[in-house]
């Protein structure tokens, strides 16, 4: 037993306020974006194994256990600042943080998820980062635990409101960024963001020894041939085996791209477009609701309206899509085509609408009645 004294005490305290203002901060940039949570527990749910037994099976409860993980940490966090209920808080942190501090370790031997999303989108730390981050809490996680019955009071009423209220509020607040789109977007195409940076345009020049086999890449700037050391310029010893060159602007996305049937990429040239353009994001065609589906007519209607021009972006199979437009009596809307995840990180709705202009995301929306584009004609 941790000795009555004011310096114990005193680190009960500290130790309470650094762990839970962590715990109210990933809480928060959680719960505004709670399907991402969602999508990282399915992700979770996919890649891990127990026994040879997947988690697949518990996929449809991903979205319930996003909300529970939530609300779990915030309250957690509340607690153990508002010093209520301490022995149930210290209890919770540490069950919590031993789950944690075990499936980070094997995140980081494994690498099967490559981030844990413990921060959301709002702080990115790779799995050896995120479990020493862990390592790091559990010191006063385990001095919480030790000094939970220093000064210990109980005070019934007062807890138990303070617990009722957390839940209601990170429950309402999770709900929330669940229907609509986040309050606080950490992700890439915020509204205000150019989405397309130039970029030094380099040269990629391959070279093999005729003599040897040897092969040698070389790197250079455009015009900047002398850079090239002479000795490969000498053609006789050395022939060019491939020459490839960036493209002197890139998308601010990871893994984002617009292609079309045959194969090409046209991320670039429509989202610098200064006419503007409305895109239609689609990560599931299969799960979109019949009102989802009106919302869509209704954002080609009013695109054909104003003379803007309207593309929809989805990770079905060409076939599904063709099929889609048929059954719903849809024509006259481009499609191409992105990975699932690239576009669940524009937009959590399925459909969402985009309206972009020379690279920056303007609007945002789930509602084809709220994107109030400009007339292009």
């Amino acid at each position: 037993m941790v000795k009555d004294t004011n310096l114990n005490y005193t680190l009960n305290v500290i130790a309470r306020w650094v762990v839970g203002l962590v715990f109210l901060f990933s809480s928060f940039v959680k719960g505004v974006d709670p399907l991402g949570t969602t999508y990282k527990i399915q992700e979770y749910m996919t890649a891990w194994e127990l026994f040879g037994m997947s988690f697949e099976w518990a996929l449809p409860m991903a979205n319930f256990l996003s909300v529970a993980l939530v609300c779990a940490e915030f309250v957690v966090g509340v607690l153990l600042i508002t010093n209520s209920f301490r022995l149930l808080s210290a209890w919770a942190l540490v069950l919590m943080m031993l789950f944690f501090t075990a499936t980070t370790l094997i995140d980081a031997i494994t690498n099967k998820v490559s981030d844990c999303g413990c921060f959301g989108d709002a702080v990115k730390l790779t799995n050896w980062q995120t479990f020493w981050k862990n390592v790091a809490l559990d010191v006063p996680t385990v001095w919480i635990f030790l000094s939970r019955w220093l000064r210990y009071r109980r005070r019934f009423e007062r807890d138990w409101i303070i617990l009722l209220a957390a839940i209601a509020a990170m429950v309402v607040f999770s709900v929330y960024n669940i229907k609509h789109e986040p309050v606080v977007d950490f992700r890439p195409w915020k509204v205000g963001n150019r989405m397309v940076e130039e970029r030094e345009a380099m040269n990629h020049m391959t070279f093999r020894n005729m003599a040897t086999g040897e092969e040698v890449t070389v790197d250079y700037p455009n015009g900047g041939w002398d850079q090239v050391p002479a000795e490969y310029k000498d053609f006789d010893k050395w022939d060019v085996v491939s020459s490839t060159s960036d493209a002197p602007f890139e998308v601010k996305a990871d893994g984002f791209s617009m292609m079309d049937l045959g194969g090409t990429d046209h991320a670039i040239d429509l989202l610098l477009a200064e006419e503007g353009m409305v895109v239609v994001t689609v990560h599931s065609l299969h799960k979109m609701k019949p009102q989802g589906v009106e919302e869509v007519k209704s954002a080609l209607e009013q695109a054909e309206e104003n003379g803007t021009k309207i593309v929809m972006l989805t990770s079905a199979l060409p076939e599904e899509v063709q099929a889609w437009l048929y059954e719903n009596k849809i024509s006259g809307l481009d499609y191409l085509f992105a990975d699932a995840t690239a576009i669940k990180a524009m937009m959590r709705g399925n459909p969402g609408f985009l309206y972009i202009k020379d690279a920056v995301v303007v609007k945002k929306t789930r509602k084809a009645e709220d994107l109030e584009v400009e007339n292009e004609k």
